[in-house]
């Protein structure tokens, strides 16, 4: 499991943020050792008492344990796990506590340390604590069989997936297929027989007449500009003396404004009605979580109360085996009460482990069931962000520089100070 911790002062707002119920879905005070109070805030006040007999500021150690998202994880791994880090880091014996969250069907657990030595009124020095909680983090998933994060395993791997804007751009120009525009102007030529009819063709598909630096040219919704007499396979004069003279149309400068303008207003289309689908689905959303950490929270109380009714229950029945009066007495001097003491232990201690395995297999189950509604809540993330991304791809390619072309296609130069800019 994942381990972060720091070192920290702050006890009050700690404890507020630790049994936070409106940002999980739920919380439960595990264990706290070492304290007077039988509470967080009570537990962090004494260590903060204390840590006024020292310069110690920091009087608190805080760690995050955070298991793998797919793995249900019972509470002794937890422990465990909390054990090897106080004997990683010295801390073992120091007042603790230690609180559970579930929270988008996951369940992580934040157990915090007093670092105060009340034998030596010193605080416990904690070098190297990151590199430390790696090695017991990376020891964890190999004991438990986990699939390793990569920066365990190498903290210097990083992403060999680093192209810049750039030539991200030059590789989408490269996959463009000639051999389609070239039959797109073709088409548009052969099946117009003057300026305004091939205009119109060329529009439907996407591309505008320009008056280029040398007779027509096409701007397309990328701002490329393409040579009229190349694409459409004609002489320039052939060119002329069907379209007519190109100074009748506007410039290359204000057809890419104007395309410019066009896309902007088609984008911002898309993301308002993404917008609107996406608050729609996450309201729906949202109810169903609500209702489902309601409903768990009900079975969870429910299953606490009746193991408590029963363990009175059979408590009562473990006590009536003692025998009152001179039975009692002679049951003592034989030796009957110490078997039945003995009798009663080893059922209570069954007892104890039979509720704590009927907890643990609620708190799977209920951690499946969220992690279904999380599942679709990340497919609903991940739907927005892609879509998000690529309204924002033709965006970012909008607004920058404008790239543009000469006449003749052949070496592409940038045009400084003309920029299309998009509302983001």
């Amino acid at each position: 499991m994942i381990l972060k911790g720091n070192q920290r002062a702050g006890g009050m707002q700690l404890a507020v943020h630790l049994m936070n119920t409106r940002d999980n879905d739920h919380v439960t005070l595990h264990d706290i050792r070492g304290f007077v109070a039988d509470d967080l805030s009570g537990a962090f006040k004494e260590a903060f008492a204390i840590s006024r007999g020292t310069r110690c500021k920091q009087f608190l150690f805080s760690v995050s344990l955070s298991p793998p998202e797919t793995e249900n994880v019972p509470v002794d791994v937890f422990d465990d796990a909390i054990e090897a880090i106080e004997e990683k880091l010295g801390l073992s014996g120091q007042p603790r506590a230690v609180v559970f969250h579930e929270k988008d069907g996951r369940r992580h657990a934040h157990c915090v340390w007093s670092r105060i030595d009340i034998e030596t009124m010193t605080a416990i020095n904690l070098p190297h604590y990151k590199l430390k909680l790696r090695d017991v983090s990376r020891q964890l998933y190999i004991e438990h069989g986990w699939s390793m994060p990569k920066g365990l395993m190498n903290s210097q791997e990083g992403n060999p997936l680093n192209f810049s804007r750039e030539e991200w751009q030059q590789a989408k120009r490269i996959g463009r297929d000639p051999r389609t525009i070239k039959a797109i102007f073709q088409d548009c030529w052969a099946t117009s027989d003057g300026l305004r009819a091939f205009q119109n063709a060329l529009e439907a598909r996407g591309y505008y007449l320009a008056s280029g630096k040398r007779g027509f040219v096409a701007v397309d919704w990328q701002g490329e500009v393409f040579a009229v007499s190349k694409w459409t396979d004609q002489r320039a004069k052939d060119v002329r003396a069907k379209l007519g003279d190109p100074s009748a149309l506007q410039s290359v400068e204000d057809v890419s404004a104007h395309v410019a303008k066009l896309v902007d207003q088609k984008l911002e289309k898309f993301s308002a009605d993404m917008r609107q689908q996406l608050e729609k689905a996450r309201t729906g959303l949202a109810e169903k979580r609500e209702a489902l950490v309601q409903r768990q929270r009900t079975e969870r109380q429910e299953l606490k109360e009746r193991q408590a009714e029963r363990l009175t229950q059979e408590n009562q029945t473990r006590a009536d085996r003692f025998r009152k009066g001179l039975l009692g007495l002679w049951d003592w001097v034989t030796g009957r009460r110490a078997t039945t003491r003995e009798q009663n232990e080893a059922e209570l201690a069954e007892c104890l482990k039979r509720d704590q395995d009927q907890q643990q297999k609620l708190i799977e189950r209920h951690l499946a069931e969220r992690r279904e509604l999380q599942l679709q809540m990340k497919r609903l993330r991940d739907r927005h962000e892609l879509d998000r991304n690529s309204l924002g791809s033709a965006k970012s390619l909008l607004g920058q520089d404008r790239l543009v072309k000469s006449d003749d296609d052949s070496s592409p130069r940038l045009e400084k100070g003309k920029q299309l800019r998009l509302n983001p």
